[in-house]
């Protein structure tokens, strides 16, 4: 981060201290928030996840393996944009744990440390900072499937409540991704969670492909996925061709409910582990 940067973080920090302590900590995270904002404005490349990747990704699979793979009940292009949607922002929480992870490494924990502010505003920024471009994805993924011929069955608000529960799912997983950071000894190392972790959770899931003909070992994992029921949910909610229905695990009868509560419960201990491993890294 620049001077200037670290200057206005500095200036917002100190008013947080005038106020009361509720209005000071959202002072420290909105301080936080704006300084990723304004790192990721300097290296916009670092938004190629979030906006290239998406586009991308839609216009492969549907104009390379949409004639391909039959949907029961409707097109491949219907059903393939939750799909896409959850796999661009599972994936882009790898973005988190680098970010922390080069923070550590680069002494930018320690000059926060200095600072009169909330220390878990550190965490807390970037997790909102991050949430603003999955919003942005989310956008894009939308845009483009318009674009490619998707179409959602359903009212307004239940075309939102979808986008929702995956950006709320993806939300959750940027926790982890901040355990990571918080724990790898080098950005390097924090980027590899991606490729080991992420990308599998992904694509062993309903989210490209039904599990209905995958191998029975393989299909139980897919169907009580996390990953699988946000897919689901998503088009339950939009009214997409949705095969997963026919599945008789509980996660797949109940996709939203299933949604909402690997959401919450991962959030949980992904934030409160967190903020354990943040604090035991700057008392080190």
């Amino acid at each position: 981060m620049t001077t200037t940067a670290l200057t206005h973080t500095t200036v917002g920090l100190g008013r947080s201290r005038s106020g009361g302590r509720a209005l000071g900590a959202l002072t420290d995270i909105w301080a936080m928030t704006r300084r990723n904002l304004v790192h990721i404005s300097r290296e916009p490349m670092q938004l190629s996840d979030v906006t290239l990747q998406p586009v991308l990704f839609t216009a492969l699979f549907v104009y390379i393996f949409g004639g391909a793979i039959p949907i029961p009940g409707g097109s491949y292009k219907d059903y393939l944009l939750a799909g896409i949607l959850a796999l661009n922002l599972v994936t882009s929480t790898m973005g988190t744990a680098v970010g922390l992870s080069t923070d550590l490494h680069e002494g930018m924990i320690d000059r926060f440390r200095a600072l009169p502010m909330w220390r878990s505003a550190v965490l807390v920024g970037r997790s909102v900072a991050d949430f603003m471009t999955s919003c942005l994805c989310a956008l894009i993924v939308a845009l483009t499937g318009l674009a490619v011929g998707w179409r959602a069955d359903a009212s307004t608000a239940s075309i939102l409540a979808g986008f929702l529960v995956v950006l709320f799912f993806a939300y959750s997983l940027a926790w982890i991704a901040a355990c990571v950071g918080l724990n790898s000894k080098s950005p390097e190392s924090a980027a590899s969670f991606g490729f080991i972790v992420l990308f599998p959770l992904a694509f062993v899931s309903n989210a490209m492909v039904p599990t209905l003909h995958m191998p029975g070992w393989l299909q139980a994992i897919a169907n009580w996925n996390p990953v699988s029921a946000v897919c689901a949910a998503a088009r339950h909610l939009w009214g997409n061709p949705n095969p997963s229905a026919a599945v008789s695990a509980w996660p797949m009868q109940h996709p939203i409910e299933a949604s909402l509560i690997w959401s919450v419960a991962i959030l949980v201990i992904a934030a409160s582990s967190a903020a354990h491993f943040f604090r035991r890294r700057i008392t080190e």
